[in-house]
């Protein structure tokens, strides 16, 4: 099938070429409108958080991620000119339609005030500049704008900023790497071109997805430079067995040298794909419209990459032809032609005879890497880790010096009582003082607002709202630990009828949900990433033991990953060098898609060695000399390949948010440590260890995968 298929593309490559040419720039054009409808929303379907988060948005016309605060600083301010002040901050409100004021106090010489909006998240952000504008008609020039939709308006500039940035390094660094890899050739360009093909219309469908689904602020960042270097990896790799296939193969015709090369390494690259397709597809499993929409983008990057190596690598490689293909004068680190004699070669001749020594100490450095994981701290947002040079967070800086964070994000118990007018009766009016008393007594708490006003209590006297400001940040422990408090043991125990539902919702409420969902399914998520890991192998490898043995190293390299999390940002290990922030928790959705993306990519790098290894092995090599001819043919391309991909994610370090550096960090660890410690010495010096049983396959797999190979007329998997 494969090989029909790329016959037809090349008998079609100009008509291929004109269609994706087509593709790119119509995913280009509408890439441009994806910002348009990105969001940054905490909710979870059908937690408690969300179900007052209805409450708020059907009686009180709120939604508790449209809500600003206004942070004004003064001096002797008189309790008339307070008074002044908050309804010149009311005057200003009236400037954004369906604005309440919903709580104000005055601390320290500073006005905070929240004012709610019953727009969504991307519609408040869009009146920001006119609140702003409001404030400073009234004579408040110099009042601050915070809050989820300010904090949104803000970074989505900077964010742009960081990606432009990002793309210039990574390419730069991928087009310097590629020479120095491949020397002196125009084939250069072709996992250029591949990249922009696969990111670009992956881009575009994206985009597409985004006018039914949320869509998270990252995810342009996320696929553009991730997509990136992916791409870049599975070209590369074609190309490299194309240039082996021109030099050691029969001199057959350029077609005929492509169609090979697909049917081994096309191929490779298909269930690679596969295999981060599935990983990521795994998170279609938290359900959480935040992680879900991470992993709908996510995977679409090496689905799209498998259809551009199927059809626009063939095409690109006919293009170039021999001669473009081929370097001239310098050949490149992997173009010598005797790869036997090459310092992988070396590196695995010193294992194969050393295999209990490389074993023993490189696990010992391993697992004293991965030590620090146990250090791991999440939080759902580091609301404070934004540039400080943006108005929003020069309010969040005021605000931490003086309360804490919390005003940002207060809490909202949600009250229904269940029939009308219930708000004034005398047994609801003291238990909800009782519940009022004992919020103010928590130390963790800095203001509680409530009343009978229609802020708090809705027209038909069914429905009541209390408003709880914490002192610190949504994901902190203490206003984690609040939430919980108010759950567990202040609301029961208020003295509400059993007929009353009561809700915790606003921010932190939404972190906490988000945080236990996710932690809720990710051992389900883990156990399904294995299972379809083990089952994919299998079939590829032919093998039982070395499924095993692929997954064991993988979950080595993502813990030493983590861990790298944990030195960089709590520990502050290598900080001021790399320009990150100092955090004592990572974000938590960092940690799971971290985990599904470098599970996936582990799978790329043990598919292309071993895949050769097994090559060699068929051919009469022995265990050791297949190992040893395995790393030496491919050694020098996956290291190169991971260098790339990390050169890609340098984009993402050197940004201004703390969850993208964390998941460019996380990666660049993640895959360094896999393509060097684990696939270049415990890999190999674990096959050397299991000899025999690396290859061993029970009787009745074995007929079967012969079976299948025999009825679908397909060759081995190979590089």
């Amino acid at each position: 099938m494969l090989e029909k298929l790329t016959r037809s593309t090349l008998r079609h490559r100009y008509v291929i070429l004109f269609i994706w040419l087509f593709f790119i720039c119509v995913s280009i054009f509408a890439g441009g409108k994806l910002n348009d409808h990105l969001t940054t929303s905490l909710s979870v379907p059908g937690s408690e958080s969300e179900k007052a988060s209805q409450i708020l948005s059907e009686q009180f016309g709120e939604n508790i991620e449209g809500s600003f605060t206004v942070i004004y600083k003064f001096t002797n301010a008189t309790k008339a000119e307070l008074e002044q002040l908050n309804q010149k901050v009311s005057t200003a409100a009236t400037a954004i339609p369906t604005a309440k004021i919903a709580a104000h106090r005055a601390l320290g010489g500073v006005l905070y005030v929240n004012i709610s909006t019953g727009y969504d998240l991307l519609k408040a952000a869009s009146y920001t500049d006119t609140l702003r504008a409001a404030l400073a008609r009234v004579g408040l020039g110099t009042a601050l704008v915070s809050g989820p939709p300010a904090i949104e308006r803000d970074v989505t500039p900077i964010l742009k900023s960081d990606l432009r940035q990002g793309q210039g390094v990574a390419i730069v660094v991928a087009l310097l790497l590629l020479i120095l890899m491949l020397g002196a050739c125009w084939a250069i360009y072709i996992p250029l071109v591949f990249a922009v093909a696969s990111v670009s219309l992956a881009l575009g469908l994206i985009s597409l997805l985004a006018q039914k689904f949320l869509m998270v602020l990252y995810i342009p960042n996320i696929v553009e430079l991730i997509g990136l270097g992916l791409a870049i990896d599975y070209s590369l790799l074609i190309l490299h067995r194309f240039r082996r296939e021109l030099i050691d193969g029969p001199a057959d015709n350029i077609n005929d040298v492509i169609i090979r090369t697909m049917k081994t390494a096309g191929r490779t690259v298909v269930i690679s794909g596969l295999s981060v397709s599935i990983a990521l597809a795994t998170l279609f499993l938290v359900p959480v419209p935040f992680v879900r929409s991470l992993g709908m983008a996510a995977i679409l990057v090496p689905l799209v990459c498998i259809v551009t190596a199927l059809t626009f690598q063939p095409v690109l490689l006919s293009l170039c032809g021999r001669k473009g293909t081929l370097p001239h004068g310098f050949k490149g680190l992997i173009g010598r032609t005797d790869v036997m004699s090459g310092m992988w070669a070396r590196i695995a001749r010193f294992v194969v005879e050393r295999p209990r020594l490389v074993f023993s100490s490189t696990l010992a450095v391993l697992l004293a890497l991965a030590s620090s994981v146990l250090f791991l701290q999440v939080t759902p947002s580091s609301l404070t880790a934004i540039p400080a040079n943006l108005e929003s967070a020069k309010a969040l800086t005021m605000v931490t010096d003086r309360v804490g964070t919390g005003v940002i994000t207060p809490i909202e118990i949600a009250i229904d009582l269940g029939a009308p007018q219930l708000s004034t009766d005398p047994d609801i009016a003291l238990a909800k003082m009782t519940l009022i008393a004992q919020i103010q007594k928590n130390p963790h708490t800095f203001l509680v607002a409530a009343g009978q006003e229609p802020t708090f209590t809705d027209p038909t006297g069914r429905y009541m709202r209390i408003i709880v400001v914490a002192n610190d940040a949504l994901g902190d422990a203490s206003t984690k630990d609040l939430v919980q408090k108010l759950r567990s043991s202040l609301i029961p125990e208020a003295g509400f009828p059993k007929s009353a539902k009561i809700y915790v919702g606003g921010a932190p409420a939404q972190g906490v949900d988000l945080v236990h969902t996710i932690f809720t399914t990710f051992p389900w998520i883990i156990l399904l990433i294995l299972i379809f890991t083990f089952l994919i192998l299998m079939r590829a490898m032919r093998s039982v033991i070395l499924p095993l043995k692929a997954i064991a190293l993988d979950l080595i390299s993502i813990a030493t990953a983590i861990s790298a999390l944990v030195l960089v940002f709590k520990f502050g290990f290598a900080s001021s060098f790399l320009g990150t922030y100092r955090l004592d928790q990572i974000e938590v959705w960092v940690v799971i898609f971290l985990f599904a993306v470098l599970f996936g990519l582990s799978m790329d790098y043990e598919v292309f060695l071993v895949s050769r290894m097994r090559e060699a092995r068929d051919n009469g090599a022995n265990n050791s000399q297949a190992i040893i001819e395995g790393l030496a043919h491919t050694g020098t391309v996956v290291s190169a390949a991971a260098v790339i991909l990390v050169g890609a994610l340098s984009g993402l370090v050197n940004g201004h948010f703390a969850g993208l550096q964390q998941l460019g960090i996380g990666l660049a660890v993640g895959i360094l440590i896999d393509a060097t410690l684990i696939r270049g010495l415990l890999l190999p010096s674990s096959m050397v260890l299991l000899g025999r049983w690396n290859w061993w396959l029970p009787g009745s797999l074995a007929r079967l995968l012969k079976t299948e190979a025999s009825l679908l007329d397909k060759p081995e998997v190979r590089l």
